[in-house]
């Protein structure tokens, strides 16, 4: 017995050599600090490791209002109120406000000239296939070769005549003054895994404020009531330009809330961007645009309709964010690991003293004894 441990110490216990150096010394503590100020500072100071975390519910409703004067020689004097321009009335977090459009009045089903392209264009019947319906066709094909105007002919269609002809978009947009209207975002936010709730229009707001204030940054930066033309412009857009072809915003509500502090410091940050993509290098289908027609009956009963391609801007309402409260258990596991991380300052200074010194040679020879193969 007294052979084998005089045999295991000697050759297979483990050497412990404390190694006396300033330089080392100053290695392992530096380890430790740094190690101590991430497990203080980022893990329990910024990052909040003694909070249990929940990720917020939310539901958004929102309201538009503005009414503007257009005056064309189609139309004439006409306004344009919220049953007009909001479309569809409700949303599921998103409305869409209408800026731009393209109307063809009085269309009727019937037979008439298709628009004119390399499919469509025609010298007699032999040119048009009755039946045919292309991907971009407005109607059928009757077969016939009629004239469109008075230079051009083209395949007759049985469709809702006449055809509605979007090769220009008005410019200016059609509702220039659409950046003045305001839209309303009432929105209600829960955490359930602490049963807290809240809303947007915060109880410090009275009804008299609500009715005259406008969401600004600096002066206002909780009212829920914001200009669209603002909100375009805090994108980093231009309004006017975005109105002609339309496109995609985001208004987006980040609630980040601290359940350890008072209730009343939970509150709403407003941020804008655009969402669609502006790329002049990528100018095929830009912007959102879509149709939609309302349809009546003259006096005769003959069914009709306007047709709209309308043109706008859809304002997608993001809400996001996370509450946090103290609890033993996420604070104990965050303790436990920022112990277990001073283990490594043994093994950042063990691989310095090893591999980076000038001595390390020297030391290599104490911390380790070498011994040839015993069967050997």
């Amino acid at each position: 017995c007294e052979a084998l441990r005089s045999f295991f110490f000697e050759y297979d216990t483990p050497r412990i050599v404390l190694i006396r150096s300033r330089k080392v010394g100053l290695v392992n503590r530096a380890v430790q600090l740094a190690i101590l100020a991430y497990v203080i500072g980022w893990v329990f100071l910024w990052e909040k490791g003694y909070q249990e975390t929940d990720s917020v519910v939310s539901s958004v409703t929102t309201k538009v209002k503005g009414v503007v004067l257009t005056n064309t020689s189609t139309l004439g004097a006409r306004i344009w109120d919220v049953a007009d321009y909001v479309i569809p009335p409700q949303g599921e977090n998103t409305v869409f406000v209408m800026t731009n459009a393209i109307l063809t009045l009085n269309q009727r089903q019937d037979h008439c000239p298709e628009l004119p392209d390399d499919r469509t264009m025609c010298k007699d019947d032999d040119d048009c296939v009755s039946g045919y319906v292309g991907t971009h066709s407005n109607g059928i094909q009757t077969g016939k070769c009629v004239p469109y105007n008075s230079s051009i002919k083209t395949c007759e269609v049985f469709a809702w005549c006449p055809v509605e002809n979007d090769d220009h978009i008005p410019k200016p947009a059609f509702l220039q003054g659409a950046e003045n209207f305001t839209i309303l975002v009432k929105n209600n936010i829960w955490y359930p895994k602490f049963n807290f709730s809240k809303r947007n229009i915060l109880p410090s707001i009275s009804s008299a404020h609500l009715k005259k204030c406008i969401y600004d940054s600096h002066t206002d930066p909780f009212c829920p009531i914001f200009r669209l033309g603002k909100i375009v412009e805090a994108a980093g857009q231009n309004f006017q330009e975005m109105a002609v072809e339309g496109g995609v915003m985001a208004l987006q509500i980040k609630w980040n809330c601290d359940l350890d502090r008072d209730a009343s410091l939970c509150v709403p940050k407003y941020s804008f961007r655009r969402l669609d993509n502006k790329d002049p290098a990528h100018t095929v289908s830009p912007g959102y645009n879509f149709r939609f027609a309302k349809y009546y009956k003259d006096s005769s009963g003959t069914e009709s309709r306007t047709l709209v391609k309308a043109y706008g801007i859809r304002f997608d309402i993001i809400v996001f964010g996370k509450a946090g409260k103290f609890d033993v258990i996420p604070t104990m596991i965050n303790i436990g690991s920022g112990l277990a991380l001073f283990g490594v300052a043994t093994v950042l200074c063990d691989i310095v003293v090893l591999y980076f010194m000038k001595k390390r040679y020297y030391y290599r020879e104490k911390k380790y004894k070498y011994v040839e193969d015993y069967e050997l």
